[in-house]
């Protein structure tokens, strides 16, 4: 939605580091988005899903007693999903909490991807095995929130005196159902358009990203090169829907003026301006020809057969490591509007905890989320800095300076915005509408029959959330 959890990152030191200071139907939803197998990209959906066939449900724990006496640390365990370089990023902050207070004592578990982990949880809610702390994705809070698997966090984060209002608001906004916060921002990032400054050179162009699709299609006859039919370096490069398409393509629905769907589940990919920017997609690599149908469009581009990219923020590590040729970014390109939305993961605590519980776990996020530890974590990975006062810290500035690639992705995050529900909320919404476009860039089918298609098919699967979201939010 990243998004990716799993690209690399730079090196970095821990020891420098830690010396710097559910109902029913709410359970069938959970069951039926669970993927059969491991992905194999850091997707938000990277799967079919399972068969609608739930376990039992079980009901929110009650309450038990007190656990500690005085004087006692309270044990969370916190479940994560970060692995290589980004996981050892994670298990740095975990460390440094474990050994800068004497409260709380943290047992970090790395599950999986993000669909591994949201499937294990929803193993473990149901055999009363859960975490206290779970890192949820973009596409998997509000399946737990319907089941009534997390509770909210205004009053824990009013009570730890953190200053909520410190969060950038597109992100912490997101979290928000009925009044109420269930999900704080951590691992969050955004689409980027990603340019080979060499390439751009050679060809004669500007050092900039273009303003414009159309300004991109008048540049790419110069970034192209071709032996005979075959296309031997590309303008742009397009990934498939197991490596986010869909995620990329919602901001392109946007700069068309179209939308996947209404806030109420109602599914518009029909609309004919949705139609316009699947045909402008399917159009730059069948009949323009400028653009590539990637299997992986990351490593293509650090290796010189694309010149451009949309990537996620969380890619740049990745890239700014392996790319042999300096790399530029830019906002994503307009159409008849800007358009490009937020993804990543962010930060849940299990329903049914004693007070301390609650407390201790909401001690761990309010450090995760820190602005220092903010500024730790996205200097090191390239997600956003959560909090705007690490943004404006003279530590991120001076980064700003030195990584102006990143800045860019700061600058570009108050202009991005929630992706819709048919992606996000619907169970294997990613794929449903990630499947179609390749319908339309490999197959080259009609693009007005394929997102009529997916637009049934998005209705089919959103029939259990809308009874679930009735159920619990009436």
């Amino acid at each position: 939605m990243s998004i990716t959890h799993r690209a690399s990152v730079r090196q970095l030191s821990r020891r420098q580091f830690l010396k710097g200071g559910l109902g029913a139907a709410s359970l069938l939803t959970l069951t039926a988005c669970a993927p059969t197998a491991a992905p194999t990209t850091p997707t938000p959906i990277a799967t079919q899903p399972a068969a609608s066939q739930a376990a039992a449900p079980t009901a929110p724990p009650a309450t038990p007693a007190i656990v500690k006496a005085t004087g006692s640390k309270v044990k969370v365990t916190y479940w994560g999903s970060f692995s290589g370089q980004l996981g050892e990023a994670e298990k740095a902050v975990v460390e440094k909490f474990n050994t800068t207070q004497s409260d709380v004592v943290l047992d970090y578990q790395f599950q999986g991807s993000y669909e591994e982990t949201a499937q294990k949880l929803t193993a473990a809610l149901q055999a009363k095995t859960a975490p206290e702390v779970a890192l949820l994705s973009d596409v998997w809070w509000f399946k737990f929130y319907l089941a009534k698997a997390i509770q909210p966090l205004d009053d824990l984060l009013a009570a730890a005196k953190v200053d909520t209002n410190d969060y950038v608001d597109v992100l912490w906004n997101e979290g928000l159902r009925k009044g109420k916060h269930y999900w704080v921002p951590f691992a969050r990032s955004t689409p980027l358009f990603y340019y080979n400054k060499e390439l751009w050179a050679a060809a004669g162009l500007p050092d900039r990203g273009p303003e414009t699709w159309d300004e991109l299609a008048i540049w790419a006859p110069k970034l192209m090169k071709k032996e005979g039919s075959e296309i031997k370096q590309a303008a742009f490069g397009h990934p498939g829907a197991a490596s986010y398409i869909a995620w990329l393509f919602q901001g392109v629905v946007w700069q068309f003026e179209g939308q996947y769907s209404k806030a109420d589940f109602t599914m518009t990919m029909a609309d004919p301006k949705n139609v316009e920017a699947g045909a402008f997609y399917g159009d730059t690599v069948n009949k323009a020809g400028w653009a590539l149908f990637s299997a992986d469009a990351q490593k293509d581009f650090v290796t010189g057969v694309v010149a451009s990219v949309m990537l996620s923020t969380g890619s740049m590590g990745g890239v700014l490591q392996t790319a042999k040729f300096p790399v530029g970014t830019a906002f994503l390109p307009k159409k008849k509007q800007f358009g490009c939305c937020t993804g990543g993961s962010g930060l849940a605590i299990l329903s049914g905890l004693p007070q301390e519980k609650q407390q201790a776990a909401v001690k761990w996020i309010t450090f995760a989320t820190s602005p220092e530890n903010t500024t730790f974590w996205s200097k090191t990975t390239g997600y956003m800095p959560v909090r705007k006062s690490a943004v404006q810290s003279a530590e991120m500035q001076a980064y700003f300076k030195e990584r102006p690639t990143f800045k860019t992705a700061v600058d570009q995050l108050p202009k991005t915005k929630p992706q819709d529900a048919a992606r996000v909320f619907v169970p294997n919404g990613d794929q449903i509408i990630g499947k179609g476009l390749e319908r339309i860039i490999v197959n080259k089918e009609d693009v007005a029959k394929v997102f009529g298609d997916v637009n049934k098919e998005l209705e089919t699967a959103a029939a259990p959330v809308i009874a679930s979201l009735k159920a619990v939010e009436g």
